[in-house]
């Protein structure tokens, strides 16, 4: 009886061990079946769309900041433009480091923000600033989506292990955060207080 108890002790064991051996090698390395995997090509298409959007508002900038009337507001997106070059420069760098070659793929959601953008500036009067109001309202809705954006990329980096990206991306997800605490500075700052004492005949 102990014999055949201990013999089938033994197998037992043995199932076991080939069990754990086959859990602890995997068929490839991780990083390999991540490099492969849906998710980073997901992630890499991703930063194609926002890629195109920063080149985008690097055309749009400097639209918004001729049409601005508020020297303040002026100032903001210059600063931004010289931000948003920062960060087309960052992207391209991510590209490089994930073993691609930068490409832009056209982001239909910036391409929507800016149309209105344009739009503000043909519905609104040159010197108002109901016009301000206007351009920093289409401003914010860039800086939302971006935020939004960012900030989603940087989760997705970290989960497929390529921290180095998500340090740069994190960088980028600061300064347009701030660019968005700015506009909403100028926006209490007045701006919104003058454009609510402008009546049609001011116009």
């Amino acid at each position: 009886m102990q014999k055949t108890h201990t013999s089938t002790a033994s197998a037992r064991s043995a199932r076991s061990t080939g069990k754990q051996a086959a859990t602890k090698t995997p068929s490839r390395s991780r990083s390999a079946a991540v490099s492969d995997s849906r998710l980073e090509k997901f992630f890499v298409d991703e930063l194609k769309d926002i890629y195109w959007a920063e080149k985008k508002l690097v055309k749009t900038l400097p639209k918004l900041q001729k049409a601005a009337n508020s020297d303040e507001l002026k100032q903001a997106f210059e600063n931004h433009l010289s931000e948003t070059e920062g960060h087309v420069e960052r992207l391209e760098q991510a590209f490089e480091m994930l073993g691609h070659r930068p490409q832009a793929k056209k982001c239909e959601a910036m391409e929507g923000i800016t149309e209105e953008g344009a739009s503000v500036i043909e519905d609104t009067d040159e010197g108002t600033a109901t016009r301000d109001v206007g351009l920093v309202l289409a401003g914010q809705k860039a800086e939302h989506y971006e935020i939004a954006t960012y900030g989603g990329l940087i989760q997705i980096a970290k989960t497929l292990g390529h921290n180095d990206v998500a340090q740069l991306l994190q960088q980028t997800l600061e300064e347009e955060k701030n660019a968005d605490q700015i506009l909403t500075g100028i926006a209490e700052g007045g701006i919104n207080y003058e454009a609510s004492e402008e009546g049609e005949e001011d116009q």
